[in-house]
């Protein structure tokens, strides 16, 4: 499974976020996709998210609304595919009240009356197999079974129950995407092909995780890359890239600053192989508007050319 990492530099950026009914598979995304391609990247992560109601909820109605439907998922791989991408399948979960999904979570043992983890893997299971069989039949390269699940994490026995149930309909590289910061607490990185993080690390911090993070890897023995890494383009973000909240006026310059401080942190390392950048929506701004947009991406900033030229680099390294 891993061979097909074998060497190779994940020039990634993500895509469709957060994959609401109705904005993929139009013309908006189509234009929004090909102009994601001229940014040097070689694969993109398709990211979806399926809602459930509380953090306790154990119900995950991906059929439904807000979500994507099945035809949306299968034209964004296919139309990703058309433009030379590899692509890695990313449903995730939001929780509709705002809760973050880190903190999804129920009691360490079965209480009756009470949701349980039990009750709430059969549901993730469900969802993240449908996305795995969608995976296989459009030739994916690669899945991603979760995303800074941090309270779940520690449930072994339940994702390694996953990834088996996975590998029964899904032939191609199974990556798991743990948040920042809970690299070296995963305990079951042997079962998964790839390990993937969110590495929203403040600008001044990126060599001290990558130590911390390189001890992980060399444990493991498996290929690395952040599948979501990036800053906000406004002022104050590059301390702290993970708040998309943060009030700070607009701000390319900052956000430039931070990736070039986090591409040659993580350029230095062998180990590294790439980003999925987050992110790039399924409808854009005008090009002409990018230097009033604050958020996460660097379309027509000066962080998006150069990622450009990082990541076209790559080609001829």
């Amino acid at each position: 499974m891993t061979a097909a990492l074998a060497g190779e530099y994940v020039a990634g950026m993500t895509w469709g976020w957060t994959g609401i009914r109705g904005t993929w598979a139009t013309p908006a995304a189509s234009e929004s996709l090909a102009r994601m391609a001229d940014h040097g990247v070689n694969w993109t992560a398709i990211a979806y998210a399926v809602e459930q109601a509380t953090a306790q909820s154990t119900e995950l109605p991906w059929d439904q609304a807000p979500t994507v439907t099945e035809d949306e998922i299968i034209w964004a791989i296919r139309e990703a595919k058309s433009h030379g991408l590899k692509v890695c399948l990313k449903p995730v979960v939001n929780v509709s009240d705002g809760t973050w999904r880190a903190y999804i979570g129920f009691f360490d043992w079965d209480v009756p009356g009470e949701p349980t983890w039990g009750q709430w893997f059969v549901a993730y299971t469900e969802f993240i197999l449908h996305a795995a069989r969608i995976a296989e039949a459009e030739g994916c390269e690669m899945l991603c079974i979760g995303c800074e699940m941090v309270r779940a994490d520690s449930r072994e026995s339940e994702w390694r129950a996953l990834v088996a149930a996975v590998r029964e309909v899904y032939s191609g590289v199974i990556a798991y995407n743990c948040d920042k910061y809970q690299e070296d607490h995963v305990t079951w990185w042997d079962a998964v092909d790839v390990i993937t993080a969110s590495g929203y690390y403040p600008i001044d911090r990126w060599d001290a995780e990558l130590d911390r993070i390189e001890q992980v890897v060399d444990a493991a023995a498996k290929p690395f890359f952040f599948m979501e890494a990036g800053c906000p383009s406004r002022v104050g973000s590059a301390d702290l890239p993970n708040d998309w909240n943060l009030v700070g006026t607009p701000s390319g310059e900052e956000q430039l600053r931070y990736y070039r401080a986090m591409f040659d942190a993580c350029d230095a390392r062998p180990w590294m192989r790439g980003f999925m950048l987050w992110d790039w929506p399924p409808v854009l701004y005008a090009e002409a508007d990018a230097a009033e947009s604050d958020d996460y991406c660097p379309y027509g900033k000066p962080a998006g050319a150069y990622v450009r030229e990082r990541y076209l680099a790559t080609r001829t390294a």
